[in-house]
């Protein structure tokens, strides 16, 4: 077998795998849409708020590793839905602060997990020499396909996390 032939292999199994990751995220999305009416960005959402109440939106995109215009559209669409109160209660009344309600509470009890999403609940298993070989891949992979870009990164999936 030539050098070509094996490179050829591992690009083909390279594409296999990136598709069985992103359609596996896709079902647990399209899961956590039939069951609880929500995203699974917005679910993600849920959980970082019952598990941490009062959140700030900053500090809310932070942990989401989105941008805080995204954050913000996902949790004004969860206010619409009543999952989630924002307050300004705060001695500075420019400080928001976000709670989930008890009706969010209870969606997030029935959802399926991970409410977090099966690719940042898959990462965090991961060890940190595994990341750095998977940081170093994509990097190499991503400088191919979107070199430059650095605003992609701040948007969740259509489908999920």
């Amino acid at each position: 077998m030539t050098d070509e032939q094996d490179l050829a292999r591992a690009q083909s199994l390279a594409l296999q795998n990136m598709r069985v990751v992103m359609r596996a995220a896709q079902r647990h999305s399209t899961q956590i849409e039939k069951q609880c009416g929500v995203s699974g960005a917005q679910l993600w959402v849920m959980q970082e708020l019952f598990e941490q109440p009062g959140l700030r939106l900053g500090a809310l995109a932070g942990k989401m590793s989105i941008h805080q215009t995204t954050a913000s559209n996902l949790v004004d669409a969860l206010v619409k839905k009543s999952y989630v109160n924002k307050a300004r209660d705060q001695p500075d009344q420019r400080v928001v602060t976000l709670t989930l309600t008890e009706a969010g509470q209870a969606v997030l009890a029935l959802a399926p997990q991970p409410a977090r999403g099966l690719l940042p609940s898959a990462l965090s298993r991961l060890d940190g020499d595994s990341i750095a070989q998977l940081n170093a891949g994509l990097a190499a992979l991503l400088a191919v396909v979107a070199p430059g870009d650095t605003q992609a990164g701040l948007q969740p999936f259509g489908f999920t996390m």
